[in-house]
């Protein structure tokens, strides 16, 4: 939001199920169109008259979620996608960028994921990113409206929610081990995860949007770790010694992650950082 504010005039609409407006303070919001509405309720179509660009960020997020709750999943990240879709089209925008998902690939074994390879939804929010992808490359060959999927790979950073039962990975372990309490990780810590700073996130949406590209991206590192390494780079920043405690698999998660992101570079997308870098300065925000 910081890199949209500094040259743009900025329209939200989140209807807080994930995000909180307290994540806004830090700008000046006078210079922000903001709807606390939901995109199934809202008049899209009035929002979207004169935009350039959309960044369709809206989803209800986690597999967990979505398993127990497989229609809102859908009513949310497939209903609400189409009307998205619609309104651009509709109101001749020049682009829209839509955040998908690297779930929808499943537990292929083969490493890294490329874009080209098959894809295999193992959960219903896997299913409805599938989805959303193949309506917006719908609407690029049906409507003549371009746009971009980027299919990320487990997002971290500042700001996230560390406290909701559906929270990501890195949040919920600094949480707990910055509290002295194991960490719960399904499975045996084995698995591997291509985590991507949000900086890099960012970049990616703006870089997209700019260019003349249309289609799916991965959106990552090109780099993995292990949970069980994850919470021993937790345990070094936070000057602790925490250990995790192993459970049950879930349905629907993964065994390993990797992205291949040569395509990305097609538009400029080029990350350098380091993961104990980043991990750092997320570990600091939440301190």
């Amino acid at each position: 939001m910081e890199r949209l504010c500094a040259d743009n005039e900025v329209v939200v609409i989140d209807n807080e199920s994930t995000g909180k407006m307290n994540n806004l303070k830090t700008l000046n919001t006078d210079d922000i169109e903001i709807f606390i509405d939901d995109i199934n309720a809202i008049d899209l179509k009035k929002v979207f008259t004169g935009v350039d660009y959309i960044f369709h960020e809206a989803a209800l997020p986690s597999v967990p979620r979505s398993i127990k709750d497989p229609l809102r999943s859908n009513e949310s990240n497939i209903t609400g996608t189409l009307k998205v879709l619609l309104a651009a089209r509709d109101c001749e925008v020049n682009k829209l960028v839509f955040a998908s998902s690297s779930s929808v690939y499943g537990d292929t074994p083969t490493l890294p994921k490329v874009e080209t390879m098959s894809i295999n939804p193992k959960s219903p929010y896997a299913v409805t990113k599938a989805t959303g992808e193949l309506y917006c490359q719908n609407f690029t060959e049906v409507y003549d409206l371009p746009t971009v999927c980027l299919r990320y790979f487990n997002v971290f950073g500042p700001r996230q929610d560390p406290y909701s039962q559906y929270s990501a990975v890195i949040p919920k372990f600094i949480n707990a081990i910055k509290k002295g309490k194991s960490p719960i990780i399904y499975g045996d810590g084995e698995q591997s995860r291509d985590f991507t700073y949000v900086e890099d996130v960012v970049n990616a949406n703006l870089l997209a949007a700019e260019s003349k590209e249309t289609g799916v991206y991965n959106i990552a590192c090109g780099r993995r770790w292990t949970l069980n390494e994850l919470v021993e780079q937790l345990n070094q920043i936070l000057d602790n010694k925490v250990e995790p405690l192993y459970t049950d698999l879930r349905p629907g998660d993964i065994k390993h992650s990797l992205a291949d992101i040569t395509k990305a570079k097609t538009f400029g997308y080029n990350p350098k950082g380091e993961f104990k870098d980043e991990l750092r300065k997320t570990v600091n925000f939440f301190q």
